[in-house]
């Protein structure tokens, strides 16, 4: 996606230093760590698949389980008579989440744009946290097992953990501007893998007590985020005094400001008697950008749908991969959630590099187009990556480099650059509707490839798999 003529490197980059203050940090620091946590409870679910498949078809231990537990508490938790039932019930609710997280997501978008983003934020996170400590703590306490239990509440948890990359990027778009914005979004946007790696460290840690041990400390550990997030947070700039990037951020406002006796000041006038709709009465009624009015920017359908089918690679490896590893290479279930780190940080280190080079290009299709086309041949490199763990480590961090470094610009920096356009001056509420219709449209993409994999895996096996990847 092509930056603005008036996008300059120098005045842009020292505008962006020179307006960098404490509150840019917190902001940054508060909104990376509260989508961190909220990836990181999903996490919990993908690392530890192969516990809950064997508690729930417990007729593979049937030798050693009646002298651990009475018949009718081992009977009780018998869900399935094996474990390929199990694993497709496993990847059923995984496309149960992703298809409420799918719909949450356009709905959280219009809500953050016309409620506070703090407080739609700080819900979503108390509240799903309480839902994955029912789901995979509570039940398992006292052994309750119910399909349609199962299938409910994580239709609800993917509705409410849908609030939160709308209404980060939201706040992060109030505060950043386009000075740098790729490099910015693009460390930022690591905050999902270390929100993975942060959930398999969690649940490799606690793993050995149970599996509902994973989802309590998660759980907990999300819901204390969600009150910081609540008393911590500033939305805006304007909350505390500074001066909002608004509409003419895109102009070049930071320019401005920096080189002001090198323009024109008739040209100046002229442009703030057109776009200064945020900077009299408007200002504390900014208008919120409708839905369909969202969907036709330009941009924002080819990205959606490029997402569509980039968020089903990535999400495939997020929900699959330490199965994957487990279930291919016999290698146990606590290493196969620590090796899915690398992944992981591959991605986080893509997406910091390939956004900078996109601030340098001052384009961005071109660098994700390059990027993908390394990607299919490290898909084809890693479906063939020997029994080998320090190999599969590599390879599977080149994978997440070339993938997850692709698929962060385009659910941060590019979702910013699309609500932030020139045809949404003086509507300052567009950010979190755009980023919503963009990762809920890559949301619907993920949630009908869980089940494909599941299904792909069941009767083609692991290598059709990949191909399957490779084409999307």
């Amino acid at each position: 996606m092509a930056v603005p003529g008036s996008f300059r490197r120098q005045p842009v980059n020292r505008g962006l230093v020179s307006h960098c203050t404490h509150h840019h940090i917190v902001v940054f620091l508060l909104t990376f760590f509260s989508y961190s946590l909220l990836h990181a409870s999903r996490k919990t679910f993908s690392n530890v698949k192969v516990s809950i498949s064997s508690q729930w078809t417990p007729s593979c231990r049937n030798s050693t389980a009646p002298e651990l537990q009475p018949y009718e508490l081992w009977n009780s938790s018998h869900l399935f008579p094996n474990a390929e039932e199990a694993t497709l019930f496993l990847g059923t609710l995984d496309t149960i989440f992703l298809f409420s997280y799918a719909v949450g997501l356009f709905v959280s978008g219009i809500v953050g744009d016309r409620l506070n983003l703090r407080w739609v934020l700080s819900f979503g996170m108390c509240s799903s946290a309480l839902v994955v400590f029912s789901f995979g703590t509570l039940t398992e306490w006292l052994h309750f097992y119910y399909k349609w239990f199962y299938c409910c509440l994580w239709v609800v948890n993917g509705l409410l953990q849908s609030t939160g990359w709308p209404c980060v990027v939201a706040v992060m778009g109030n505060w950043f501007g386009k000075a740098g914005r790729g490099f910015v979004f693009g460390l930022w946007s690591a905050c999902a893998s270390v929100g993975n790696i942060l959930g398999a460290f969690l649940a490799s840690c606690v793993l050995k007590y149970g599996y509902e041990y994973a989802f309590l400390v998660t759980a907990s550990v999300q819901f204390a985020g969600g009150v910081i997030v609540f008393f911590g947070l500033l939305t805006s700039p304007k909350e505390v005094g500074l001066p909002e990037l608004g509409a003419d951020e895109d102009e070049g406002s930071v320019e401005e400001d920096a080189n002001r006796p090198l323009m024109d000041n008739d040209d100046v006038d002229d442009e703030d008697r057109n776009y200064s709709i945020q900077a009299t009465d408007n200002d504390n009624q900014p208008k919120a950008i409708g839905f369909f009015q969202a969907c036709c920017l330009p941009g924002v359908v080819l990205y959606s749908l490029a997402y569509a089918c980039l968020k089903l690679v990535n999400y495939s490896f997020f929900f699959w991969l330490p199965f994957y590893l487990s279930n291919n290479f016999g290698w146990k279930e606590a290493e196969a959630d620590q090796l899915s780190i690398w992944y992981d940080v591959g991605g986080i280190i893509g997406g910091t590099i390939q956004g900078l080079i996109s601030d340098v290009l001052q384009k961005r299709a071109p660098v994700l187009a390059v990027s993908l086309l390394f990607a299919v041949g490290s898909l084809f490199g890693y479906s063939r990556s020997p029994n080998s763990k320090p190999i599969n480590a590599v390879i599977m961090a080149i994978t997440g480099f070339f993938i997850g470094g692709p698929s962060n610009m385009i659910s941060s920096a590019i979702s910013a650059d699309l609500g932030r356009q020139d045809l949404v001056k003086g509507s300052s509420e567009a950010l979190a509707t755009v980023t919503g219709i963009v990762d809920g449209t890559g949301s619907i993409g993920a949630a009908v490839g869980q089940y494909l994999v599941s299904l792909i895996q069941e009767n083609l096996g692991w290598m059709w798999v990949f191909y399957f990847f490779i084409l999307m």
